[in-house]
């Protein structure tokens, strides 16, 4: 999200988010392992700057006012009921506030892009500290809607305990505690600083500790890998196989098909959004710790460019949510038609929704909220 270094580790998830790359300083001067200078890279053969400066400011407005839209809505409406939610709608509140708030760093990803960063060395901290603990905490949160729904449907007399509200309230708060423990780092590393071929162009970025800062960011990026992706695809994947084994063993043909369309559509979603990121993040560290060859200066514009195009994909993943884990079901598009009936502009064009969608149900309605709500 600030990473602004000399080194090759400035393509983890925390780059993407603040920093403006000095592409021009990283390929004038390359160290190999024994700090021997490789090659250089003329300034003309730089094409990064134009493209973060165009694309990352594009995409992130366009995540950002879906994502904003949609978790927004989402957030509501549960509150709205919160005396009276289920237990996968606790999660789903959460959730939707990791989301959001991932989502609040964005302004502040496309203002540093495009003047650099104008807000401070305490926001620069606070925002970095905010965009990662959310990051962390929505991913392994996705892995406890799985596994809640895993004991619900394939374990569901013994989970009845762990299933309470309270358990589950409970259960969330202890993840973000971790969640912050394993963040709380990036705030003792970030600070703001001139960029080196622009001193006047400040960045937030890791500059605190020198070499510390670097291998520290090795480190998120292990950690980024476990927490962000391999964690939650194993515990996903595990539970929703269980969940569709268990379903097709069920004489519930109707219900179980949507369920189980729903379950792999879940899993296949969060892989195409995160593993071409992890993909590409892993073959970079690869580079960095020598185990693949340098490449030179078109190769290395190649890679940057994939690292943030396959996270910018990966972004995309919480404007997904609302739409997966609650748009899909039908008492949430109920709850959603009453809330947005109460304002004067919409009140007419879905009065007629209202009486047909609200006072009534068909029978494949009647499915969907059964599968969306209590299997999936």
């Amino acid at each position: 999200m600030f990473i602004h270094i000399r080194t090759n580790m400035d393509q983890i998830t925390e780059r993407v988010i603040f920093d403006d790359l000095n592409w021009e300083d990283y390929l004038n001067m390359t160290e190999g392992p024994d700090g021997v200078d490789q090659y250089t890279c003329g300034n003309e053969n730089n094409p990064l700057h134009v493209f973060q400066s165009v694309f990352l400011p594009l995409v992130y407005a366009v995540v950002f006012l879906l994502g904003i839209t949609g978790n927004g809505l989402l957030l509501t409406v549960l509150l709205k009921r919160r005396r009276n939610l289920r237990i996968t709608e606790i999660y789903l509140l959460h959730l939707s506030l990791a989301d959001l708030l991932l989502l609040f760093t964005f302004p502040f990803a496309i203002t540093q892009g495009v003047t650099g960063w104008l807000f401070g060395t305490f926001l620069c901290k606070l925002l970095g500290l905010i965009n990662r603990l959310n990051l962390v905490c929505g991913s392994l949160l996705l892995a406890c809607i799985g596994f809640d729904r895993y004991l619900a449907i394939v374990h569901a007399i013994p989970s009845l305990q762990a299933r309470r509200p309270r358990t589950v309230h409970l259960t969330c708060a202890l993840l973000w505690l971790i969640c912050l423990s394993v963040t709380i780092p990036n705030v003792v590393f970030l600070s703001v600083k001139g960029e080196e071929d622009n001193p006047t162009r400040l960045s937030c970025s890791y500059n605190n500790h020198g070499i510390h800062a670097n291998n520290w960011m090795l480190t998120s990026r292990f950690v980024t890998h476990l927490l962000c992706f391999i964690l939650p695809l194993v515990v996903m994947g595990y539970c929703y196989t269980s969940i569709v084994i268990t379903l097709c063993q069920s004489q519930r043909s109707l219900e179980k098909q949507g369920a189980i369309r729903l379950a792999l559509l879940v899993t296949l979603v969060f892989c195409l959004c995160w593993m071409p990121y992890n993909i590409t993040i892993f073959m970079d560290t690869l580079v960095v710790l020598g185990a693949m060859p340098e490449q030179d200066c078109r190769g290395q514009a190649l890679r940057e460019r994939a690292v943030i195009v396959t996270e910018s994909i990966g972004f995309f993943h919480c404007c997904l949510n609302p739409v997966l884990y609650a748009f899909v079901g039908v008492r949430f598009r109920r709850d959603l038609l009453k809330l947005l009936a109460k304002t004067k502009c919409l009140r007419v064009c879905l009065s007629g929704l209202q009486r047909k969608g609200l006072n009534r149900m068909s029978v494949i309605e009647a499915v969907t909220t059964t599968t969306s709500n209590q299997y999936i």
